[in-house]
């Protein structure tokens, strides 16, 4: 069985941040959530996740994202070593199986890495296969000591390093698989005897392979996955790092996006071929985008569907569907519950939002649908508003199929308007109106000739 550990408790003073540093965000989500899925992508049945600082935040979150994690809450803090000793309870239950060890600030780590790690560890039959990569800058990496002919030796840890090691450009990743027997052995022999204090998990390594373990490194092909971010500027390479690897893989799948300008994409979302992504486009969360596509230029889609054949345009579209053939934008928001329907026109400066709008619809420009069941081929005329709301509650309104909704017409919700009604512009309508029958409900224009000259409104002009 495989399960893991998870390293959360640092600070992150260097950050700058008011969260726990795996709270700190790659593409709009906790680094600590890339982590965790990639451990339960990889296979890893249970989890323990070891928090510190501010673990409230931390254990919140993983409460909210998945389900049966455990926590272990380390504090002080003294070490890799010493977190990895408060999951002792976990080791416990699991001495008989492969125990993986990650950093919550890894969000690159991938579950193909990890398992080929794992592949590694199981064919060479290790109690310890830690993972490593070759890299260019040596600053600050635990640097893997081997003898002449490549076996390992220890980790040195860069603060503790002799200059002559210091040169040594094989990088500990910080992640590991454990045999759980030996991993609970070699905890039980770490010291503290170091420049810093603490209590490293790297002297695991040294500590097994003098107990005569069989003890291994698997080396990436890219060196890009062992990468963490102990600064904002760190922080910022990570997020270019996914945002291009993302684009990338979504464009050798047969997405097109000319110009990856402002393109951000989440790890979840899945796009159809043949769609295009415009400049200063988002989409994030569980959002699927069809086929024969074009989003953008400045859209921003979170945590909803979108169809095939689709067509956004400067619109924000939040927790909602887009079936296929809708036409949107520009300058269009559609918020949480909205559903529109096969080939709906919404149009510059309209708003919907927790509304249905069935087939065929359209709402050209400057509308607002609030809390509404639209039929089917309705038109809304310029400036209509749905005044779902009376100060304290907020009701419905229902138009039937056909309707012709006159400019500026108010709708005082609750209140339907039946197939084929036809409403005036400029009416206020409080009432049910029955299908085919038009409404009117405005008042009758009165003109009083003179009136400016006797009554002089404005100010004199000079």
């Amino acid at each position: 069985m495989k399960c893991a550990i998870i390293l959360a408790g640092g600070k992150g003073t260097r950050m700058r941040a008011d969260c726990p540093k795996v709270m700190c965000n790659v593409l709009f989500k906790p680094m600590i959530s890339y982590v965790g899925d990639a451990g339960k992508e990889a296979g890893a049945q249970d989890i323990c996740v070891n928090t510190g600082y501010r673990h409230e935040e931390v254990e919140e979150y993983l409460n909210g994202e998945y389900s049966g994690v455990k926590t272990a809450l380390q504090s002080p803090q003294l070490g890799t070593g010493h977190a990895v000793m408060q999951a002792g309870e976990f080791i416990e239950q699991h001495l008989e199986d492969d125990i993986l060890i990650l950093n919550g600030d890894g969000p690159l780590m991938d579950a193909e890495t990890i398992n080929k790690a794992y592949s590694y560890h199981k064919d060479n039959e290790n109690s310890i296969t830690l993972i490593s990569a070759i890299v260019d800058d040596t600053d600050g990496i635990g640097h893997i000591k081997r003898d002449e002919n490549g076996v390992l030796l220890r980790i040195v840890e860069h603060k503790d390093a002799t200059e002559e090691e210091k040169k040594i450009n094989e990088s500990n990743a910080g992640c590991y698989w454990f045999n759980g027997a030996r991993l609970k052995y070699a905890l039980s022999n770490i010291t503290d005897n170091n420049a810093q204090h603490e209590y490293y998990l790297t002297d695991c390594l040294e500590i097994l392979i003098n107990a005569g373990d069989n003890a291994g490194a698997y080396i990436v092909e890219n060196s890009e996955v062992i990468l963490g971010a102990n600064d904002r500027r760190q922080l910022n390479i990570l997020n270019n790092i996914m945002r291009k690897n993302i684009n990338e893989g979504l464009m050798l799948n047969g997405v097109d996006i000319p110009c990856t300008d402002g393109v951000i994409i989440g790890k979840n979302v899945k796009i159809g071929n043949s769609t295009v992504i415009m400049p200063n486009t988002i989409i994030l969360g569980n959002t699927t985008v069809g086929s024969g596509c074009t989003v953008g230029p400045n859209t921003y889609i979170d945590n909803s569907t979108v169809g095939d054949d689709v067509v956004l345009d400067n619109c924000k579209i939040t927790d909602s569907t887009v079936e296929n053939g809708v036409d949107a934008g520009p300058f269009v928001k559609v918020r949480a519950g909205s559903v529109l329907k096969k080939g709906v026109h919404i149009g510059n400066f309209v708003e919907v939002k927790n509304s249905v709008v069935g087939e065929g619809s359209k709402s050209a420009h400057l509308t607002y649908i609030g809390d509404s069941d639209v039929g089917s081929n309705v038109n809304f005329g310029c400036g209509t508003v749905t005044c779902n709301y009376d100060g304290k509650n907020k009701f419905r309104c229902k138009i039937g199929d056909g309707a012709f909704i006159g400019c500026n017409t108010n709708l005082i919700a609750p209140v339907e308007v039946g197939e084929l009604a036809y409403i005036a512009a400029g009416s206020t309508i409080t009432d049910d109106i029955p299908g085919k029958a038009l409404s009117v409900a405005r008042a009758r224009q009165v003109i009083k000739e003179g009136w400016v000259d006797k009554k002089k409104p404005y100010k004199e002009k000079k």
